[in-house]
């Protein structure tokens, strides 16, 4: 864990995405560069229109002195380098432009979580980048304050074995000194009894190959059942202390994969703690 992207907006949502970034880094002595995207050229095409191109050049050095801000910030409170960067293309386009050239590990952005008011549009940006890109996304809640991660809920129905998912999420745990959780989800309304019991053995076979490749590192499965998926899984976390959760996004069109984008993004905007999505390649 080396390189981490944060996309800001400079809001109290983003903010708290900033945090996490800086306190992980002094953790596992990442280099953390912000992000702000800001589309020029939708300005200049309205500067046509008889909007004055002084504004544009004001709007950009306002924004270049609040990341000089939000950069000497973290420095002075954390003593992270923190670099800045500032794009002229989409938020999605530039983050992917930035990963890419960075070759970061990890992207983290804030969310409005469970409760949050406010901040609605970032926190639908955060939503809609989940799945749209192989780096992995880390969403912080609205309301997070940061606590090192002691506690992690590896969420899977498709009990995965590729060693790239597996070894990213052991990483963490490792560098968190974490333990990991393994857990699977059964609908009582929309699962079958049949279902019940085939995610109840597979669960069983699953602890037993994660103990047998990541043994020191993972505390027991747990089989989570209940009537709504983020209802059942919030209090699950609730009464557990849980502090992390992970979850696999897949590619649209595979049929029966239950942590697809669509509940991984909502749970975006129901967690309390931060959730690492961590997309993967379609089969």
């Amino acid at each position: 864990m080396k390189k981490i992207i944060v996309p800001t907006d400079f809001s109290p949502t983003a903010e708290k995405a900033q945090d996490f970034s800086v306190q992980t880094a002094k953790l596992f002595d990442a280099e953390v560069t912000l992000l702000h995207s800001f589309e020029i050229e939708k300005f200049m095409t309205a500067d046509y229109a008889g909007y004055n191109k002084d504004f544009v050049i004001d709007m950009v050095n306002q924004i270049e002195r609040n990341l000089d801000r939000a950069k000497k910030y973290a420095l002075d409170l954390d003593e992270v380098e923190v670099q800045t960067y500032l794009s002229s293309y989409d938020l999605n386009t530039a983050i992917k432009k930035l990963v890419d050239e960075k070759k970061a590990d990890l992207i983290v952005m804030g969310t409005i979580g469970q409760g949050g008011i406010g901040e609605r549009l970032w926190g639908t940006k955060t939503s809609s980048f989940i799945g749209k890109t192989e780096t992995p996304v880390m969403v912080i809640p609205y309301n997070y304050k940061w606590k090192k991660p002691s506690k992690i809920l590896f969420l899977t129905n498709q009990f995965e074995k590729d060693t790239k998912i597996l070894n990213y999420i052991f990483e963490w745990a490792g560098l968190y000194m974490a333990n990991v959780e393994i857990g699977v989800f059964t609908d009582v309304d929309g699962d079958k009894i049949e279902k019940f019991f085939e995610n109840k053995e597979k669960l069983e076979e699953y602890e037993a190959f994660i103990k047998a490749e990541y043994y020191e590192n993972t505390i027991a499965s747990q089989h989570l059942i209940g009537h709504e998926f983020e209802e059942t899984l919030n209090k699950y976390i609730e009464e557990n202390e849980v502090d992390m959760i992970v979850m696999v996004t897949y590619p649209r069109g595979i049929l029966g994969r239950l942590f697809n984008k669509s509940l991984t993004k909502k749970m975006s905007y129901n967690t309390k703690i931060p959730l690492l999505a961590i997309s993967a390649k379609e089969k």
